[in-house]
């Protein structure tokens, strides 16, 4: 079975934000109004983390997209009293929505703020409503949200290889960010594959993780970005 995990090269990244647009469209991620956002409710699976280093005039900004790391080693499923945050059997760290109570003990748990808790029943603009995803369910108020990279597609892949009686290529699964990203920053793969881009990728003398000291063994590699004068 494939180790599924992303890289994504901080040197490509433009900060353009087609990924956090793509994410919140293919899985139905609730439109937050700026009142609420203003709270600290607002509601992302994918976000991008903005960084300044220097002194001005010399500043250059860093950025990095910031999503479920879907560690080896999650501390978001140890803390789950209802088991509703889970890894499955591919490795995949997933919700279970109907089973979480909104204890929001992953959230505590999760060093890398990457979950989301849903405050009110979900809305949106009445010009969004024709862009719902049929294949993504819609989360009632009260549950824990996060990226699942984009597992609905995964599910739809291994049918389309079973009609055609096939086995599961890597072509058939790409989350929406990484088919969304202009500059092709984000690659995706399995990460046993050594042929696999993202498995090759994964290993160059740039890939790092975030905290990795922590032991979570996250599955998503950062290529540093490489330090130009300021």
């Amino acid at each position: 079975m494939a180790r599924w995990g992303m890289v994504i090269d901080l040197d490509r990244c433009t900060g353009c934000g087609a990924c956090v647009a793509a994410c919140k469209v293919e899985n139905n991620v609730q439109v937050v109004s700026p009142a609420e956002g203003e709270r600290g409710r607002r509601m992302h699976w994918l976000r991008l983390l903005v960084e300044a280093r220097g002194e001005y005039p010399h500043v250059e900004v860093r950025i990095a997209p910031n999503l479920c790391m879907m560690c080896e080693n999650p501390p978001c499923t140890k803390v789950c009293p209802v088991h509703a945050t889970y890894r499955g059997e591919d490795g995949l760290v997933g919700q279970i929505y109907p089973r979480c109570i909104g204890c929001r003990y992953c959230m505590a748990a999760c060093p890398y703020s990457v979950k989301a808790f849903n405050w009110g029943s979900p809305e949106w603009p009445e010009a969004l409503l024709s862009t719902l995803n049929p294949d993504v369910s819609m989360r009632p108020k009260g549950v824990v949200e996060k990226c699942t990279f984009c597992y609905h597609r995964l599910q739809l892949g291994r049918e389309k290889a079973r009609a055609e009686g096939r086995p599961l290529r890597e072509s058939d699964y790409q989350p929406a960010c990484v088919h969304s990203c202009p500059a092709d920053a984000m690659t995706f793969g399995d990460l046993d594959d050594a042929l696999s881009p993202a498995a090759q990728l994964s290993r160059s003398t740039r890939a790092t993780r975030a905290l990795e000291h922590l032991g979570t063994e996250p599955r998503v590699f950062y290529l540093e970005k490489r330090d130009a004068p300021l």
